[in-house]
């Protein structure tokens, strides 16, 4: 019998049992890509981690990242965790590592406190800001359970970005925040009337006020109904917000996972560069369990 040692983690969070769940394999040698996506199933979180050796040995590790159905190219809270957890697991860990991924090489920087203790992480996504395709804001309405009216148009449409990979970025009045739910139904029908969508629709809602931002985001197509902490949306979601304004920086505080209650708080970071918008995000880590997968 094979065995695999895990552990699982809170991300974007001080608390145990608040932020976001995530289960690290840390060294995934032997396991398929079927075994991979079982595990990931069988964790039933919003994403699992499985970390290989770098093809480049310059970088520090190959991370492969599952949700319950298909794999990522590249998500926000799995390298942050991911990238926690192989600091607490080797003393001599850089606190700056590299993860090659399918977007890209993304960069980690380890946060540790005063005795240099692991405490959480920040990373860069990958890619610049790619803005996509605008949405209907009548079918964005039904997927949210909300009317038009709660759509907040003024800044920009309903609209697909990516910093590696891609979500509808919607923003709504305050009020509309709480009452929102997916409606699975609306999901799949603005899903079958593009083609794109049908491959990824996970939509992610906001209120901002100044910088500091309220979140939720939805992504029942995908098994995740709804997502305490997402980062590489709101990297994304910072980076759009960035490039409506005249600034070359902004930070933005972002809270979400309220509603669930698992409260989570990310800090993201967009600045102009010479390959465009980038973003960063980083927040704080808790262990949770720890075991072994017996194949």
């Amino acid at each position: 019998m094979r065995r695999f040692p895990f552990v699982t983690v809170d991300v974007f969070t001080a608390t145990r049992f608040g932020g976001n769940q995530l289960a690290v394999f840390p060294d995934a040698r032997g396991l398929s890509d079927t075994e991979m996506q079982s595990l990931a199933a069988e964790m039933n979180y919003s994403e699992t981690t499985f970390v290989l050796p770098p093809s480049d040995p310059g970088n520090n590790a190959r991370v492969r990242i599952f949700h319950r159905t298909a794999e990522m190219p590249f998500a926000g809270h799995p390298n942050v965790g991911t990238g926690y957890v192989l600091a607490t697991l080797a003393a001599d860990v850089s606190d700056v590592l590299r993860f090659e991924e399918l977007a890209g090489l993304v960069q980690v920087r380890i946060a540790r406190d005063a005795a240099g203790k692991p405490i959480g992480a920040e990373i860069d996504a990958p890619q610049p800001l790619q803005i996509e395709e605008s949405l209907p804001v009548a079918g964005i309405a039904a997927c949210l359970g909300l009317s038009p009216a709660q759509i907040v148009t003024d800044h920009h449409a309903p609209v697909r970005a990516s910093v590696g990979v891609d979500f509808v970025l919607v923003e709504i009045v305050e009020d509309a925040l709480a009452r929102a739910a997916p409606d699975l139904t609306a999901f799949r029908r603005l899903a079958g009337t593009d083609l794109t969508a049908a491959e990824r629709l996970s939509i992610l809602l906001y209120h901002r006020d100044g910088n500091r931002i309220r979140a939720r985001m939805f992504a029942p197509l995908s098994g995740t109904w709804e997502d305490p902490a997402t980062g590489s949306a709101n990297a994304t979601l910072g980076a759009l917000l960035l490039s409506l304004s005249d600034d070359d920086q902004a930070q933005f505080e972002i809270s979400q996972g309220l509603e669930m209650g698992r409260p989570s708080l990310l800090h993201v970071t967009a600045r102009r560069t010479d390959t465009g918008i980038r973003a960063s995000v980083g927040g704080s880590c808790v262990p949770v369990l720890s075991g072994e997968a017996q194949l």
